[in-house]
């Protein structure tokens, strides 16, 4: 499945075994499909590496349990839409054998896809499979060429990153980043979830797990000696797993920064620069910002991402919804308690 061009890091071994090893926060699953024709090799066309979610509380588990496919299955580029459609029927169907108490509350509410690359061509697969397409966009910006990259960038962005360049900044790549530094940079990134974002964030000992098990890659800004910004980012890195030129995607899993505070210093801005550019060192062709956003409804965050140079792209997403009332209920709590907290 090297070769797939809807490959993804969150699709690997790596993925599934960082999930697995956090177990108060995921229970991961694993679907495959396989060809096997008489007299021929078995081959295998699609791959599903997902995780439903875990929370401490029984009660809020019960009612916001759900399955997340991040990046989306990865499919053989000549796959059938029978093979697609059969892959994605695995998945829904291993829930119905869980005994009677993982059901009652790790049976996913709901399975989403969060597609990062084309699927269209099995639009129907999915369909039949029982999964509704989604409109949602993101970026990917193309990192092969450093210079062509930097060219691309909106003027008002060439302008902060040159500033910025004066301004006492530093970047921390991962080899500098010390955990102490993760622990601070996780601090901002919960008060952006908490003020502005409204949505449940994994707790500190998932990001520190990550860095232990050097699963993230950490592109932090540093001010006179203080974390103001980063992101975390994996990579991936493998033949043929994209459209540009087979060298790989680097994925900005989590961003954030004072912004509001370090004016002069634009640490988001930083962060997601340094990520690129990281990838771009590395030879790696693509940038994926993993997400923008609904089209036609206003998002701040798509209009930051935007002067970055990227292709806007709709890949959208797949939702097979298995509990429709409490799926409903699960909509309508997330936009009160948004509503609340704002």
């Amino acid at each position: 499945m090297q070769t797939s061009a809807t490959g993804t890091w969150f699709q690997t071994p790596e993925a599934y075994e960082f999930f697995a090893s956090q177990p108060k926060l995921f229970k991961p699953f694993l679907v495959g499909v396989i060809c096997d024709p008489a007299g021929a090799q078995t081959l295998l066309r699609g791959v599903c590496v997902g995780y439903v979610t875990v929370e401490r509380n029984p009660i809020k588990q019960y009612f916001t349990r759900r399955a997340i496919i991040i990046g989306g299955p990865v499919i053989a580029n000549d796959a059938t839409s029978e093979e697609v459609e059969t892959l994605m029927i695995a998945v829904r169907n291993q829930f119905k054998i869980l005994d009677l108490r993982f059901k009652i509350l790790n049976s996913p509410i709901f399975i989403e896809t969060r597609n990062f690359n084309d699927y269209s061509r099995w639009k129907g697969a999915f369909e039949k499979a029982g999964f509704e397409y989604k409109r949602h966009l993101n970026f990917h910006v193309d990192c092969t060429d450093k210079e062509k990259m930097w060219e691309r960038l909106s003027e008002n962005r060439k302008r902060q990153i040159r500033k910025v360049t004066n301004e006492g900044v530093n970047e921390l790549r991962n080899e500098g980043v010390t955990e102490q530094d993760v622990r601070e940079w996780y601090s901002i990134l919960s008060e952006l979830y908490r003020k502005k974002v409204k949505t449940p964030l994994w707790p500190v000992e998932f990001f520190i797990e990550a860095y232990r098990q050097g699963i993230g890659q950490f592109m932090l800004v540093r001010h006179e000696g203080k974390i103001i910004g980063g992101s975390m980012v994996v990579v991936l890195k493998s033949e043929g797993v994209s459209e540009l030129a087979n060298e790989g995607c680097v994925y900005e899993w989590f961003e954030c920064g004072l912004n509001a505070q370090y004016k002069e210093q634009y640490p988001s801005v930083m962060a997601t620069y340094s990520g690129m550019c990281f990838a771009a060192e590395q030879g790696i062709g693509r940038y994926d910002m993993m997400g923008a956003g609904v089209p036609d409804v206003p998002y701040g965050v798509r209009d930051f991402k935007a002067e970055f140079g990227g292709q806007l792209v709709e890949q959208g997403r797949f939702v097979c919804v298995r509990e429709p009332i409490l799926y409903k209920i699960g909509v309508l709590a997330v936009k009160m308690m948004k509503r609340m907290r704002g």
